[in-house]
Parts: structure tokens; C-alpha cells; sequence
């Protein structure tokens, strides 16, 4: 990943949480909670969580894997992760954070039974070559899960599309003073491929034996589901 990438999330970090909850009009809830569902993540279970961010997407996880399972929390920006400790402490919750990349993921084979990237694997250098390295610590018949934006089409499309570009540049500027980084996540959203067209970024990394794509809010966001297949196959 870039380091520019990596500053501009630094630069946000102390705002990321109360910038996002406003702007995403708290509807992220809702996508967190259809990803882990999705995974098929249960009681004891494992699950890596990368670009976790300061770490809503894993906590969800813990909640749904319980006391006899495992959670751990991945980021390539060290600032980001800052607040994720104590924010799973104060949920009673127990789960690991570390700084790592998407791209080189410090764990042997097969490790976990799910693994996840919310909103960040149009972030990385490779998106096939994440895909592929999330596979790689995922346990045969495992589950590899991204949550992503989409580009929703007609006249929802087009109130996205302007929301987008000019609600959230200037929000977002207002309250983490980078307003840069907030004209970046939108065009980078509206560039990444979504629907049919990640799931051949799914097939392109060849690890996985199923894939499915879920529309969330008229194709604003995806989660997509790939089943790691056998080793070899």
C-alpha cells in the first residue's frame, strides 16, 4: 500500500469515527451486520479481520464467534487501530489488534476459519493479490468476506452520485480538516468495480471454489462471499 494512502488515514483517524457515523447516516451498522451474517461465522470460531480500522467490524465478529472464539483485528496505519483497544474493552469483548498488510499477512496457512476487509480492498496496491493472501490463512471451506461500496444506478444512483461528491468532501473537510481525503474515498468508490465485476476479480485470484455477491441499499454497497477452495484445486 502507499504511504500516501497510509498518511491520509492517519490524518483522519482522530475524526474517523463520529466523520463516518454522520455521513454514513449510521446505515453502516446494517452492512456490518449483513457481512457477519453472511460469513457464517459461529460460536468458536476464528476470524482475521483486515483494514479493521478502529474496529467495528471486528467487534461485531467477536459478538457473533463468543468467549470460545477468536478475533483479530489487521491495519496497515498504525493511528487508525489507536482507538480499537478501548473501544473492545469497553464492549467487554476480547480481541486482538496489530498493525499488518492486506497484501502480506504475517500467518501461516489456513489460520483461520473466516476472513474480512471492510471498505478497504479498493485501498490496497492488488485487489486479486489481497484476495488471494486473505484466501491463504483461510482454512479449506472457509470464508473470505468484503463489504464495499457499489455504484447504484437511476435516480438513487444519481442522489448517491451528488451526495457523494459534494456532501461528503465538505463534511467530511469540516470535521477532519482533510478535505482531500474526502474527495479521494468518494472517487475511489466510484472507480472500483462492484457487482459482476468484482466477482471476476473473485475468480482472477483463483483460491475459491463459490462466490456470491449481496446488494445492500439499491447497490450502494456489495458483500461479497468467496468459499476457499481445497489447496491445489
Amino acid at each position: 500500500m502507499s504511504a500516501e494512502v497510509r498518511e491520509m488515514f492517519s490524518s483522519i483517524a482522530p475524526k474517523y469515527d463520529v466523520t463516518n457515523q454522520l455521513l454514513s447516516l449510521g446505515v453502516h451498522r446494517y452492512w456490518r451486520s449483513v457481512a457477519v451474517k453472511a460469513s457464517g461465522a459461529a460460536d468458536g470460531q476464528s476470524v482475521l479481520d483486515c483494514a479493521t480500522g478502529t474496529g467495528d467490524l471486528a467487534l461485531a465478529f467477536k459478538r457473533a464467534v463468543g468467549a470460545a472464539g477468536r478475533v483479530r483485528g489487521t491495519d496497515f496505519c498504525k493511528e487508525m487501530l489507536g482507538p480499537a483497544p478501548a473501544k473492545a474493552a469497553s464492549a467487554g469483548l476480547q480481541v486482538d489488534f496489530e498493525v499488518a498488510d492486506a497484501l502480506a499477512l504475517p500467518y501461516p496457512d489456513a489460520t483461520y476459519d473466516v476472513a474480512s476487509i471492510s471498505f478497504g480492498i479498493r485501498n490496497v496496491d492488488d485487489p486479486t493479490a489481497c484476495l488471494r493472501e486473505m484466501a491463504r490463512v483461510v482454512k479449506p471451506g472457509g470464508r473470505v468476506v468484503v463489504l464495499e461500496f457499489g455504484q447504484p444506478r437511476g435516480l438513487f444512483g444519481a442522489l448517491f452520485r451528488f451526495y457523494s461528491r459534494h456532501v461528503i468532501p465538505l463534511i467530511g473537510g469540516l470535521l477532519t480538516g482533510n478535505r482531500a481525503a474526502y474527495e479521494y474515498l468518494p472517487r475511489t468508490s466510484a472507480a472500483f468495480p462492484a457487482g459482476d465485476n468484482f466477482l471476476a476479480l473473485v475468480d482472477a485470484a483463483g483460491a475459491f471454489s463459490t462466490r456470491r455477491a449481496i446488494p445492500l441499499t439499491f447497490g450502494t454497497a456489495y458483500v461479497y462471499v468467496g468459499t476457499v477452495a481445497e489447496r491445489g484445486r
